[in-house]
């Protein structure tokens, strides 16, 4: 592995956190919404990674294969003043747990945080590599 496939590598590990912390973001944002465009309780969403492999190169890379709803159910709480409540006075929130969330986003933080090290530890190996010519 040559020093341009392992930044793209890393390139691609630090696009992918970065889509996973925004999707994090998002479910958090929407952690109480219970009504969508759809008229349905917000749905937790959750990023799915895959290898990439470049054949040309021989480097492997990982980017974001899908992001889907998770169809887990969210709770039923009763709530009669609430404006979208049933006729029994029940709403269903989303299935979005901040806490879990929260985990989810320090864990993408910290990859990220990873991948930038790898990124500098490896323009600083190039450099040292230049001057050793010098």
């Amino acid at each position: 592995m040559n020093f341009i496939t392992g930044l793209n590598s890393t390139a691609s590990a630090l696009q992918a956190e970065k889509t996973r912390m925004d999707v994090v973001s998002q479910n958090i944002a929407n952690a109480h919404t219970t009504r969508d465009v759809n008229g349905e309780a917000y749905k937790r969403k959750v990023v799915s990674f895959e290898s990439a492999l470049d054949a040309s190169t021989g480097g492997t890379g990982v980017r974001v294969s899908k992001i889907t709803d998770d169809s887990t159910p969210g709770e039923l709480v009763r709530n009669p003043q609430h404006p979208h409540a049933d006729k029994d006075g029940m709403v269903q929130m989303p299935n979005v747990n901040t806490s879990m969330e929260m985990v989810d986003l320090i864990s993408a933080s910290r990859a990220y945080e990873a991948n930038l090290s790898v990124a500098r530890n490896a323009r600083q190996m190039a450099t040292k590599a230049l001057s050793i010519g010098r």
